[in-house]
């Protein structure tokens, strides 16, 4: 069991967990959120005015439970994401700091971090966020199952978007660089104010629920602001066939490329068009992640208890196989 990074295990563990909550309570914002990025208007026309229109639609239809299509793909790509992702910068960032001699990583080597962690992440769960996209922008009650979904095309259109994805790794990097900045400079003051008992070494150091929230809150607003355009791309290139994204002067169905998805906003919308969404993306992150990372901090004490618990019982258990 000494191969085993525990405290790498406890991070991804926290993490997928936090995504999964987080992720189920905000679905419906979500779906919404996607539907309305996806769409291109058309001559002046568009079908989706505001966010409000989207869950308008839905309930007029009568559709209120097609706002979570595709729920049960996401929450298996939110929980295998982050915990890869979080496995990965916690790995990575150990692995570092042995390399360097280092006792803390600096701002730019916590980017490179965050970034190889990202990158890890996309390639493992591209086909799921692409599936799980394309049934979120299908017409309400008409999504298909994940099987379906990934079969309808080569596995090559399961990538759909890969590029994009790869590029907005510097999203999660942004977030958990300035995060990791503001709690460790948090932590710093509060340990300044007070002496720190005989056994705080015992277990990883966390935040308060709320500041954890605030501090998640502030990182993400930043990474998202900074890299909306290319989220924007990503959706409208994932985008459902049977969605209404496609360039009406031009061929039919989403953009493949991140490049016919930027020229497709600017002949439609122009410069406002790169930026439609952002204040519904911000609001649907910025409480994702906020309470992802608030729910991380705070069954973080507690699954350090529990993987400790479990790695002691499996040295006992080893023991005992090596005595008989």
């Amino acid at each position: 069991m000494a191969g085993v990074d525990w405290e790498s295990l406890t991070e991804a563990t926290s993490g997928a967990v936090g995504a999964l909550v987080s992720s189920t309570v905000l679905y419906p914002l979500d779906t919404c959120k996607t539907r309305y990025q996806a769409e291109v208007r058309s001559h002046g026309q568009q079908k989706y005015r505001n966010l409000s229109d989207v869950l308008w639609e839905a309930i007029s239809t009568r559709r209120v439970l097609s706002l979570y299509q595709g729920l049960g793909t996401k929450n298996l790509q939110s929980f295998i994401s982050q915990f890869v992702y979080f496995y990965g910068y916690s790995y990575f960032r150990r692995l570092y700091l042995e390399r360097s001699g280092a006792k803390s990583v600096g701002t730019k080597p916590n980017l490179v971090v965050a970034a190889a962690a990202g990158v890890c992440t996309v390639i493992i769960t591209q086909p799921l966020d692409t599936a799980s996209s394309r049934m979120q922008t299908s017409a309400f009650g008409k999504s298909k199952g994940l099987f379906k979904t990934l079969s309808e095309g080569s596995w090559s259109d399961a990538y759909d978007g890969l590029g994009v994805s790869l590029l907005l790794t510097s999203n999660p990097a942004i977030q958990y660089t300035v995060f990791d900045q503001l709690k460790r400079r948090l932590l710093k003051r509060r340990q300044s104010n007070k002496i720190a008992p005989a056994t705080a070494k015992s277990s990883p150091e966390a935040l308060s629920a709320f500041s954890a929230f605030v501090l998640g809150a502030i990182s993400k607003s930043v990474a998202t602001i900074l890299t909306y355009p290319a989220i924007r791309c990503k959706v409208m290139i994932q985008a459902s066939d049977s969605h209404d994204v496609s360039n009406k002067d031009g061929p039919s169905g989403p953009p493949k490329t991140i490049i016919d998805a930027l020229l497709a906003i600017w002949r439609k919308e122009g410069i406002p068009g790169f930026f439609k969404g952002l204040q519904a993306q911000i609001l649907k992150t910025v409480l994702s992640s906020a309470l992802l990372l608030m729910i991380k901090e705070k069954i973080s004490r507690y699954t350090w208890i529990s993987m400790l618990a479990l790695r002691r019982y499996l040295l006992v258990s080893q023991r005992r196989i090596k005595s008989t």
